[in-house]
């Protein structure tokens, strides 16, 4: 390989992470290949809620999350499910979950879930600069409800919470929230309204949008499985369902799938998949003004340019198990309570995707401690919409071997294990 070669980078995974990483790494002046099973956005990305999370800044294991979740899990229409038969697999990473509950963890992880989000929005506007898609980032404004008055401490705990980490929070009673939101049910107690919120018109017309936007800027987009990374001294070999690819850097982005990837290069990364279901309703597009979130169903009404989407659930079954038809119909429940007008909600399209999810909710972004010439980029379980932009800019860093803009060491690839070249006692290959 000659040293021109350096500048030849392959992307694997054409989902929002993935489509803006070949993006940022493509306007730095490198020779980027995206590489997939799908077109650009067409599994997971495209079923997201749409909608910049930035707000939510705490891990999914808490202590209060562990003593909720049994109650969650047995209410037939609760937000967290757990499939039986996916249970004896799942333990190992059951257990690595409830360890992350350690209040110094549960610390250093909202530190780190605060930095992504906290420059999100910025990254996102960075990433959309000059594309022709600006538009589809949209100030939108988020609004959380409570149906019941016992919401209420827990409410102004949350609000108090969220200001401390410079969120603008306002509190909502139920009058102003059917002033903001005439679209919602009667039956509100109390909500938090966040002004600086945003979402997406539709999430896989960005990153198709995002995809065109890297053709005509002479991105490669390839449709092929991604078997095996062969590292070698001068750089990386893909081996794919078309053939052996020979580049000088490789960025893993492929979600759900990452962790069979950096298992073939010597490390083994505790990734589950956390299960997400949604509801379309392409006849209520305009049933709502901004995305809303109900505390006590746990899941997101966000208005799209392909209709109102439901999107809810956190379900740990792998990648195989087929959906469970049930979650729609608790989904429409769910919709049907929260809307002042439930017409329409049989007229859906149902989906269901494959969130990428590590135990203590942070991603990895990092360069592999032993070939500096594979670099990480996944496990964003609910945030990845939120976080890719940032994401994109953080891995460019490593691959263009530059200081990146945040502090990675929280995202490190081996942070669950001893990292091979650690253990003999050498540096890691990081910059």
């Amino acid at each position: 390989m000659t040293q021109a070669d350096g500048t030849r980078v392959a992307v694997v995974g054409a989902g929002v992470v993935g489509m803006t990483a070949a993006l940022a790494l493509q306007q730095r002046g490198l020779s980027v290949t995206l590489l997939d099973t799908q077109g650009p956005g067409e599994g997971t990305s495209s079923g997201n809620a749409g909608f910049l999370a930035t707000e939510s800044i705490d891990p999914l294991s808490t202590p209060a999350m562990l003593r909720k979740a049994p109650r969650l899990w047995l209410d037939p229409h609760g937000a967290v499910a757990l499939p039986l038969c996916y249970l004896p697999r799942l333990l190992p990473w059951l257990v690595r979950f409830v360890a992350a509950a350690r209040p110094a963890q549960v610390t250093q992880g909202r530190q780190a879930l605060a930095a992504l989000n906290g420059a999100a929005v910025d990254a996102w506007r960075r990433c959309l600069a000059g594309t022709g898609a600006e538009e589809e980032l949209v100030a939108s404004g988020y609004l959380q409800v409570w149906e019941s008055g016992r919401g209420r401490a827990e409410a102004r705990r949350h609000m108090a919470h969220l200001q401390h980490w410079g969120h603008e929070v306002e509190w909502l009673e139920a009058e102003q929230i059917r002033e903001r939101e005439p679209g919602l049910s009667g039956q509100l107690s109390h909500g938090l309204f966040f002004p600086n919120a945003h979402q997406v018109r539709d999430p896989l017309v960005l990153v198709r949008r995002l995809a065109q936007a890297f053709a005509v800027r002479g991105g490669e987009i390839l449709q092929a499985r991604v078997e095996r990374l062969v590292p070698t001294p001068d750089g990386v070999t893909l081996e794919t369902s078309e053939g052996n690819l020979t580049f000088g850097q490789v960025v893993v982005a492929a979600g759900a799938w990452s962790h069979h990837l950096a298992r073939g290069v010597g490390l083994e990364v505790p990734l589950e998949t956390e299960r997400g279901y949604h509801l379309t309703l392409p006849g209520r597009m305009q049933a709502l003004r901004q995305p809303v979130g109900s505390a006590e169903r746990r899941c997101v009404m966000t208005p799209m340019s392909c209709g109102l989407r439901v999107v809810g659930f956190t379900e740990l079954g792998g990648l195989s198990l087929a959906p469970i038809e049930r979650r729609y119909a608790s989904l429409r429940r769910h919709t049907g309570r929260l809307l002042a007008d439930a017409a329409g909600l049989e007229a859906s399209t149902e989906w269901m995707g494959f969130r990428p999810t590590l135990p203590d909710s942070l991603p990895v972004i990092d360069t592999h401690p032993d070939y500096p010439t594979v670099h990480f980029a996944f496990g964003h379980q609910h945030l990845g919409l939120t976080q890719a932009a940032i994401t994109a800019e953080l891995v460019t860093a490593l691959v263009m071997s530059e200081r990146p803009p945040l502090d990675l060491e929280p995202y490190r690839v081996t942070r669950f294990q001893r990292a091979v070249g650690q253990e003999r006692g050498e540096p890691r290959h990081v910059s």
